[in-house]
């Protein structure tokens, strides 16, 4: 009888171990937010918990988080030193989620950084090597508002632990995920100030869900198809070439793999300025791309040479449509240039906009305007005199009924009492006349806000259109 009995107990622990293995393994790496410290019932409300269950059946999600952790080795209380690290290799999983850094951030911490990459290395390659070869990915640490500069110090997140775990996924060739911003505008989400409750909890548990579900082109590289020499650099973890075209100096950064299509934001102003828009979309697979033709404001050359571009990155295998990204007179770019190629433009993101050039840098209305762009505006086309740039009808406000034939969406983010670019002289009057005509458009208004800062610290709204406008 013992002997059935131990049969029977052999083929059970035989068929549940078949039945794990099978699954897909996903060890959670991190410090007291993986853990989920202060959550209630946390081994149903801590961010991997939650993933497991929005996975389901098919993926084990394993929490190796340990409370107070750091990434270095000789931190306060390095990760390496824990059982829960090495539990986490003997999983052999097929995906390991990393989140270290933020308790590296403490003063007793911060005189160890010159050994931050080299720690942070030696970690990944401990889990790159094992047999299931697992996909890496790097988690940005959430902000801090502890007011405590000696403790998890938000300065220092900003300034050091992200840009050098940025720098390490660069190096490494890692996706990388950036949870800072999903949390900058939510400090109720933070109680205490540092630890995420069980609604912050869902939020990384749903990007971490949707970086899993999403399909993935791994084999698509555009640089090795646009052969023109470029120099390569880190753009916030993202290879980034820059190469000159046609006289014009040009970018593309590509993702860590690309999405379906390879879609791609096509920034017309002011590379790099508040880019967290630009690096959420990079993480979801989009590519970024640059043609500097400033200062030609939109007119027929600068046409000309997007054109040029655009077929080049075409012929690279880039989709059809790119979603034009432009922030003040960027807009200016994006639009004129969507007006002549409305079958080209999957939808445009236009932040603090200028829409009528009488208005900036003219200064014909409200505005201060812009004496030395203004002289520059009418040598770009052509005038002569005052009189002649006074009556000019080329900017996007007087091309609306070619802009709304493209029925692509718009999205405007504009700050509502923007001194230098009138709201009621751009967007309002320019709103009005979409409308008029039935066209898509979306304006979000921020409150007491002037011409800067561009853009949202949380881009998640502005990411959002995107991803509809292309059919993500």
């Amino acid at each position: 009888m013992r002997s059935i009995i131990s049969f029977i107990l052999l083929v059970f622990c035989w068929q549940a171990d078949a039945q794990t293995k099978s699954k897909i393994q996903i060890a959670c790496i991190g410090n007291s937010i993986t853990y989920g410290h202060g959550i209630p019932d946390r081994e149903k409300n801590s961010y991997p918990a939650q993933l497991q269950t929005l996975l389901g059946d098919g993926y084990q999600v394993n929490n190796f988080g340990v409370n107070s952790t750091t990434l270095l080795r000789k931190g306060n209380y390095p990760y390496v030193n824990t059982k829960q690290y090495q539990q986490a290799l003997e999983s052999k999983p097929d995906i390991v989620f990393i989140k270290l850094g933020t308790n590296d951030s403490k003063l007793v911490n911060r005189n160890l950084y010159s050994g931050f990459e080299k720690d942070y290395h030696d970690l990944i390659q401990s889990f790159a090597q094992l047999p299931s070869h697992p996909r890496i990915v790097l988690l940005l640490p959430v902000p801090s508002f502890l007011n405590d500069t000696t403790q998890i110090w938000d300065p220092v997140i900003t300034k050091q632990i992200i840009p050098r775990t940025q720098q390490i996924a660069y190096n490494e060739k890692l996706e990388i995920i950036n949870l800072y911003p999903l949390f900058i505008n939510k400090p109720e989400l933070i109680p205490d100030k540092i630890h995420p409750n069980a609604e912050g909890a869902t939020i990384i548990a749903k990007r971490l869900y949707e970086l899993i579900s999403q399909k993935r082109k791994t084999n698509y590289d555009i640089f090795s198809k646009v052969v023109i020499p470029k120099k390569i650099s880190s753009f916030y973890g993202y290879e980034c070439a820059d190469f000159s075209y046609n006289g014009r100096n040009c970018k593309i950064v590509k993702p860590k793999w690309s999405a379906k299509n390879h879609p791609w934001i096509w920034r017309a102003r002011f590379w790099g300025h508040e880019p967290q828009t630009d690096v959420a979309l990079l993480e979801r697979g989009f590519h970024v791309v640059y043609c500097d033709v400033a200062e030609l404001f939109g007119n027929q050359s600068a046409i000309n040479l997007w054109d040029d571009y655009y077929d080049l990155l075409r012929k690279g295998g880039l989709s059809k449509k790119a979603v034009l990204e432009g922030m003040s007179r960027g807009a200016v770019y994006a639009y004129n240039w969507a007006a002549v190629n409305p079958k080209k433009v999957a939808g445009v993101y236009v932040d603090n906009p200028v829409l009528d050039l009488k208005s900036w840098p003219g200064g014909k209305g409200k505005g201060p305007g812009s004496k030395n762009e203004w002289e520059t505006f009418k040598q770009d086309y052509g005038f002569s005199t005052e009189e002649q740039a006074s009556s000019f009808t080329g900017s996007p406000i007087d091309k609306v009924k070619q802009i709304v034939k493209g029925k692509y969406p718009m999205l405007h983010v504009c700050g509502d009492v923007d001194e230098l670019v009138p709201m009621e002289e751009n967007t309002i009057l320019f709103e009005r006349k979409v409308k008029e005509l039935k066209g898509n458009i979306l304006v979000i208004h921020k409150p007491g806000f002037k011409h800067h800062p561009h853009s949202l610290p949380n881009p998640s709204p502005i990411v959002d259109f995107i991803l509809n406008a292309v059919k993500y």
